[in-house]
């Protein structure tokens, strides 16, 4: 299922790229494009509006918005595309395209909408749901799920009444038991510290490796800390989850072909052109700049 523009453009990854390659695609899969049969709507001062202004600007809508009947929903949009339209008039009155900032804006605009457009078309054909099925199996159908572990704990707030739980277990005590008597975590005093099965993608990083480094029926015998306090970790069994289904693991497979998909066209283009840099102030940049001096003696 494609994309729309108004999804994939607020999806928003860490990285300047990733934003880029998503919003790229959805422009590619989304957005119609102007057709010969695509009649103007509105004139303002002589300059069109077409049918396919409308149609770019409901697809930048939230899906519930989106799904407004046409009769009800482009009235709307074509009076803010009026609106829109009638500012930049004033704008160009007013001399304000001639104002070196505003050209800065525009020419950065201009870049952007090249470099969608670019991503677009060399990236987004590519991302069909037959590639993407083909990755599902190649990658995931038919191999091992991630492993799982059924796991108990005790959550305290020292380190010294986790001791002496561990302890306490040492010598026979029921987990169940303590965690009722000495867990903060619900699942204490409801479950007797039962967490049930998870991955460790699941888990805090300090949990999960401490958890993860025991086999059924292990204690862990130095309590473990994390940012809700100290836990001491019984491991109940361990198992190898079922590998999710296509459903599950299409939106995931399908970002990733995107990511290396924009990472080759990226690395490309950079290849193919010269680039310098300069330091912050404008001069040559040159190889001991970042150097740190010597330790003082």
């Amino acid at each position: 299922m494609p994309f729309t523009v108004g999804t994939a453009c607020r999806l928003f990854p860490a990285a300047f790229g990733a934003a880029l390659f998503t919003c790229a695609l959805a422009v590619a899969q989304g957005a119609p494009s102007q057709t010969p049969d695509d009649p103007v709507v509105a004139k303002v001062d002589g300059s069109p509006i077409h049918l396919s202004d409308l149609q770019d600007a409901a697809q930048s809508l939230p899906q519930n918005v989106r799904g407004m009947p046409q009769q009800t929903l482009y009235p709307m949009l074509l009076d803010q595309l009026i609106d829109g339209r009638a500012l930049v008039s004033e704008a160009h009155k007013s001399g304000l395209d001639k104002d070196d900032g505003v050209r800065r804006q525009v020419a950065a605009a201009e870049d952007r909408a090249l470099q969608t457009a670019m991503l677009s078309k060399t990236v987004g054909p590519s991302i069909t749901d037959d590639a993407v099925h083909a990755r599902y199996d190649q990658e995931i159908a038919g191999k091992p799920g991630e492993e799982e572990i059924h796991a108990k704990h005790i959550l305290v707030d020292n380190e010294a009444e986790a001791k002496k739980i561990v302890a306490d277990l040492n010598r026979g005590a029921d987990f169940a038991a303590l965690a009722k008597q000495h867990s903060k975590d619900p699942s204490g005093a409801q479950q007797g510290g039962d967490l049930g099965f998870f991955k460790a993608g699941e888990m805090v990083p300090e949990f999960a490796a401490a958890a993860f480094a025991l086999q059924p029926g292990q204690v862990s015998q130095t309590p473990v800390h994390s940012q809700f306090g100290w836990h001491v970790i019984l491991v109940v069994e361990r198992r190898r989850g079922e590998p999710p289904s296509f459903d599950q693991a299409r939106d995931e497979l399908r970002q990733k072909m995107i990511q290396e998909g924009v990472q080759k066209v990226v690395a490309k283009a950079r290849a193919s052109v010269a680039v310098e840099k300069f330091n912050l102030d404008g001069s040559p940049a040159r190889a001991t700049d970042q150097a740190e001096p010597p330790p003082s003696r």
